[in-house]
């Protein structure tokens, strides 16, 4: 799988659809998408790093690596959930949405700038209120990074003023 064709944060209504990280109204943001890879049973998530995402050149800077863990493990959790209740990315219902419980991110080797990086997920529910996403991260074939993130669904107290 070379592109997302259907993200789930493309679903997300334009009040949450700010984040820096997988927001797709914040002009500034990463605009990470998160997809369902239907032939490996796992959620997907590509981004090319931009040259201002170096931390030394050649190189992606660690905190982009762990952004697009972060962001694959909320748009993986809402897949899990959305499919769980009977719906595919771009039927027309609204996706739930998840805030970050915790992340922890391994970086494993040194990210190569100039490529695509994958962000592969598998999903576990583990509460009816919380799931975890394992993340890897690929560059060029090779993993550079793991993370781990517990995703909580958004309380409706968490709204936009």
């Amino acid at each position: 799988m070379d592109e997302i064709k259907n993200a789930i944060q493309d679903d997300y209504p334009e009040d949450f659809a700010w984040c820096h990280g997988c927001g797709r109204l914040n002009e500034k943001g990463h605009h990470f998408r998160t997809g369902w890879d239907d032939e490996k049973n796992r959620t997907v998530t590509i981004y090319k790093p931009r040259e201002e995402h170096m931390a030394m050149p050649g190189f992606v800077y660690g905190g982009v690596i762990a952004s697009l863990i972060d962001c694959h493990g909320t748009g993986s959790a809402a897949i899990a959930l959305h499919r769980k209740n009977g719906h595919e990315i771009g039927d027309g219902a609204e996706p739930p949405r998840f805030v970050t419980g915790s992340l922890k991110v391994d970086f494993l080797k040194p990210t190569p700038a100039g490529t695509a990086l994958k962000a592969y997920g598998t999903v576990t529910e583990i509460h009816p209120k919380k799931w975890m996403v394992e993340t890897k991260v690929f560059s060029e074939g090779e993993v550079c990074a793991k993370g781990e993130v517990v995703a909580v669904v958004m309380p409706s107290t968490f709204k936009s003023k």
